[in-house]
């Protein structure tokens, strides 16, 4: 049996930081096991193929909720990455911390050393930021983070109508504050994708003290006397184990990190003792706490032709737009579909915004996958709620790994989030309505023009809603009696095991969910080196 200092689960945004920080200093071993492939595929690395990138198979785990009787019993389709870089790689690239308060409420539960002022030096350690060094971002990372180079013309319609409904400018979300409308920032390099595993694993594969196994099925932890020894996994059709010296890291995400913990026995007893599973140690808030940014699309059919749609302009638009890239790396084969948006109050009473829109240059239904619908000239923006009260599980289907976990994602369960969400339909069809954006509309789509009464939206919203790719909280992080880790993300009742990645968010964060999962990581690095005797005093040493 191999043995490595440090065994890293899930080759992810968490679990490639963690790989590069860990192995830095060339005094520890480090292996990280990938379920998925090496991230090799165009679809990945050029930003035009997240198009493709949510009907993949092979590179995305394209999970499907049970069926949500909070919304008119669909099932919720929420796709995962599965390659290195892990969602990082398949995401739409958008670099986005969230609020302040979002740290500070994670603090106040009790989580000592989260708070924004504690994580903001991680986060300006991570990026490289095209714009230059200031009291928000600094320029040593090695995350590329760009202004997107990208910007289909009506994206600008859609700022100067958002503006001329009443909301600011703003042209850095992640600066002294986040509310505003403007354009995102992107984890692109010289126009191509630059995901966790290019920025942080790729240029360190020829460090001898690091090694990479993809296409690898970890399905349990070993532990012995409550301590973690190790995994167990299928690679090439063969059962092997490996051994960590120092510690075994759960980085799966906040689907798979809870399944696996499960699985190796460690989680709610009457979950585990439904699959006939021995209890190792009874947890009981592993897979619970569930939270996800709930989503309505607004469509519009629209006269303006360049758009993303499958018709004879559209695409001699997109050619001429493509051609871009081959002479400056700019155009629409950079495009992150979603470029332009922003973060509003859906009332000018509360103290920071609680919706974050998307701006879609197409008319887009069922995460793109809709053909039919792309066939019109059309316009389209997601509102999601930032901080929804309802809450979700992860629970089990079988005893076995290869069976998805059962994702039960009960959004729109708490009434406050059906309100909020009311309201973020009538502030989409505002906006979409106010010139300029409004002089070239045809018609609504949906929701249609009859659907205005509060009823009538809740019933679009029952059968529209979806996610928008955020799931977090499974392995939340504090001390009451469903909390997984502790404030190092030490899993509580076993030693020598951490859980590092989106699952131990106690709350949602206000944004797009990549950039808090890297920080994570950076921050948990340091507490790991720290736990082998390592130097932690200077914060740049280590991130």
């Amino acid at each position: 049996m191999k043995t490595f200092d440090y065994v890293i689960v899930g080759g992810g945004s968490a679990g490639c930081v963690l790989a590069d920080k860990l192995s830095a200093c060339g005094n520890y071993s480090v292996c990280l096991l990938e379920a998925g492939k090496e991230d090799k595929s165009w679809l990945i690395h050029l930003p035009i193929g997240i198009i493709g990138l949510m009907r993949d198979r092979t590179l995305n785990w394209q999970f499907n909720s049970q069926r949500e009787a909070t919304l008119n019993n669909r099932e919720i389709y929420t796709p995962r990455g599965k390659a290195l870089g892990g969602s990082s790689s398949i995401n739409a690239m958008l670099y986005v911390r969230g609020q302040k308060q979002d740290y500070d409420h994670w603090h106040s539960l009790g989580n000592q050393g989260w708070s924004y002022d504690e994580v903001l030096p991680y986060f300006k350690a991570l990026e490289h930021q095209e714009r230059g060094a200031d009291e928000y971002h600094g320029i040593n990372g090695s995350l590329n983070v760009a202004d997107s180079v990208s910007k289909p013309a009506i994206n600008e319609e859609f700022i100067q109508s958002a503006i001329a409904a009443g909301y600011p400018e703003n042209n850095d979300f992640n600066g002294a504050t986040q509310e505003g409308i403007g354009y995102f920032q992107v984890t692109q390099k010289n126009g191509l994708r630059h995901s966790a595993a290019k920025a942080f694993l790729t240029p360190n594969l020829t460090r001898t003290n690091l090694t990479v196994i993809t296409q690898t099925q970890v399905d349990k932890i070993l532990i012995e006397n409550k301590v973690a020894t190790g995994v167990s996994f299928k690679h090439k059709g063969k059962m092997q184990s490996i051994r960590a010296n120092n510690e075994v890291i759960l980085s799966a995400g906040a689907i798979h990190s809870p399944q696996l913990l499960m699985l190796s026995g460690v989680g709610p007893v009457e979950e585990l003792n439904r699959h006939d599973i021995d209890v190792i140690h009874p947890l009981e808030g592993v897979g619970e706490n569930l939270q996800d940014h709930v989503d309505i699309l607004s469509v519009a059919e629209h006269k303006r032709t360049n758009v993303l749609a499958y018709r004879p302009k559209s695409a001699w638009w997109a050619i001429k737009e493509s051609m871009k890239f081959f002479k400056k790396r700019q155009g629409l084969l950079t495009t992150v579909v979603a470029e332009s948006g922003g973060f509003i109050k859906s009332e000018p009473s509360l103290t920071e915004p609680d919706l974050q829109l998307h701006f879609v240059p197409a008319a887009m239904d069922d995460h793109g996958r809709n053909h039919k619908l792309l066939c019109t000239y059309g316009i389209a923006m997601h509102v999601c709620l930032l901080r929804p009260k309802s809450r979700g599980t992860i629970t089990l289907n079988s005893d076995k790994v290869n069976h998805h976990p059962r994702i039960h994602m009960n959004m729109l369960d708490h009434q406050d989030d059906i309100n909020t969400m009311i309201k973020a339909v009538k502030i989409a069809k505002n906006i979409l309505s106010t010139p300029p954006l409004s002089n070239a509309h045809v018609k609504y789509i949906f929701p249609d023009d009859n659907c205005t009464s509060d009823q009538e939206i809740h019933e679009f919203l029952k059968n529209k809603c979806n996610t928008i790719y955020h799931p977090v909280g499974t392995c939340k992080m504090g001390q009451d009696e469903l909390a997984v880790v502790d404030e190092q993300l030490k899993v509580h009742g076993i030693d020598k095991l951490r859980v590092v990645d989106a699952s131990i968010m106690p709350t949602l964060v206000s944004g797009n969910t990549n950039a808090p999962t890297m920080m994570i990581a950076a921050k948990a690095a340091v507490s790991i080196l720290a736990d082998a005797n390592q130097s932690a005093s200077k914060l740049g040493e280590v991130i």
